[in-house]
């Protein structure tokens, strides 16, 4: 691969990941277990839009997680790249130890048909070539995936191989799994593999093709199921990641060591959307109350009961000082409970308010900070009206402008235009 593509791409995922990492505080505040609970060593569910982790039980516990770092696999590849391009099956590949998909050595397929088989038949031979290919070498593409989990802040998490058979230093935990792939599901060549049910590739040495049925039977045992990956070793045992949409929230349940998986990721499903449903807090293009503002995206998050009323929202301006609707002098203020609100309240706002030409914010005037309780979960920028930065993400051109729609950007990645004008920094 050209070593400028690879330093570009990575210079837009580190970005990315900045961000995500900036804008949504992931797992800012974890929901109370209630009754549930499964037969894993350890679990996780975390809602995919804002990345609310919604039940943990030995969630930071780093484990064996066998092939379920084909995840990151998959997610380093598709991010550095070409998918499009030809993936050749050296030595090192040919007849790899565990699940296979069988290559034949010097066997030539493209970037994306492998992901599939990497994906659907957790095919060994398939992650070695892809990380020959991608990252030049095995140790390569292990650093880029070292990398990638540094970038997320996952900290129990170290890769050692791209395939995931049981080695000294390559572990995660199910709190991790469940971040990286709330992640990986925002991008919408992942999306597409881990929800397909059966793929069918060209093979160019028989009459007939490859055809790969996935392995995760999640995805016919569960209503809304759309993925992510199997994984087994003798040590690892049996480990799971799978998610599901309803109602346009997805949830993805991570368990690893777990001999009644199907069932405990049902339960574990079941529990977050009946107990934590996604809701809407923020629409883009709102008003401000009080105020000659509007909200630059939507914002949406879970709520468990009794959750609405503890909310908290408060309205932070930047630059000179404005004077508000009603004539007050505008400021930081905030209320609490369920709705919408933002209210003048003491002190004097920073804003540029002028309107005039060499705005150098280009209409950013500020951000509102939503809270549950004394716990910030997430920020919503605020504009000029008729100033809001474009809607679709120069993320979700780059991948497939067709899918645009169907890409959930709305909270993690919407805001990415505008965050680079943004002059302020945000926290747990």
């Amino acid at each position: 691969m050209n070593m400028k593509t690879l330093t570009r791409k990575s210079m837009l995922s580190l970005l990315l990941s900045m961000l995500l990492l900036a804008l949504v505080p992931v797992s800012a505040i974890r929901a109370e277990n209630l009754s549930i609970s499964t037969h894993a060593r350890a679990a996780a569910l975390i809602d995919v839009t804002s990345g609310r982790i919604l039940y943990s039980s030995r969630g930071d516990e780093p484990m064996l997680i066998a092939s379920l770092t084909k995840i990151m696999t998959a997610l380093v590849a598709i991010e550095n790249g070409d998918i499009t391009s030809k993936v050749k099956v050296g030595k090192n590949a040919f007849a790899k130890e565990g699940s296979s998909l069988y290559l034949k050595l010097g066997e030539e397929m493209t970037l994306k048909d492998m992901l599939y088989g990497l994906m659907l038949r957790s095919g060994n031979d398939a992650a070695t070539a892809i990380a020959e290919h991608v990252g030049g070498s095995e140790q390569g593409f292990v650093y880029l995936m070292n990398a990638k989990a540094q970038e997320l802040n996952l900290k129990n998490t170290h890769f050692a191989n791209p395939h995931g058979l049981d080695a000294e230093g390559h572990f995660s935990s199910a709190n991790d799994l469940a971040v990286l792939t709330a992640y990986a599901m925002h991008n919408p060549v992942f999306k597409e593999i881990v929800a397909s049910k059966e793929k069918t590739a060209d093979n160019p040495y028989e009459k007939w093709d490859y055809k790969w049925s996935n392995k995760n039977k999640m995805l016919r045992l569960y209503e809304g199921a759309d993925g992510v990956k199997t994984g087994y070793t003798k040590k690892a045992l049996r480990c799971l990641v799978s998610s599901a949409t309803r109602d346009g929230q997805q949830l993805v349940a991570v368990t690893l060591n777990d001999g009644n998986d199907w069932n405990d990721h049902a339960s574990l499903l079941d529990f977050g959307f009946n107990h934590y449903p996604l809701k809407t807090l923020v629409e883009r293009g709102e008003a401000v109350k009080g105020y000659s503002l509007v909200t630059g995206k939507a914002f949406a998050y879970p709520l468990g009961q009794g959750e609405e009323a503890r909310l908290v929202n408060k309205l932070v301006l930047s630059a000179a000082p404005q004077a508000s609707a009603d004539g007050n002098a505008a400021g930081t203020g905030s209320t609490t409970g369920a709705g919408f609100s933002v209210s003048a309240g003491a002190g004097r706002a920073a804003v540029n308010a002028s309107g005039s030409e060499g705005d150098v914010n280009f209409g950013l005037r500020g951000v509102i900070i939503l809270q549950l309780g004394e716990q910030e979960i997430g920020r919503v920028p605020v504009y000029k009206p008729g100033q809001l930065p474009p809607e679709t993400t120069p993320y979700v051109k780059k991948y497939n402008a067709a899918s645009a729609s169907a890409y959930p950007a709305g909270n993690w990645l919407q805001a990415f235009g505008s965050a680079l004008r943004a002059l302020f920094l945000t926290g747990e």
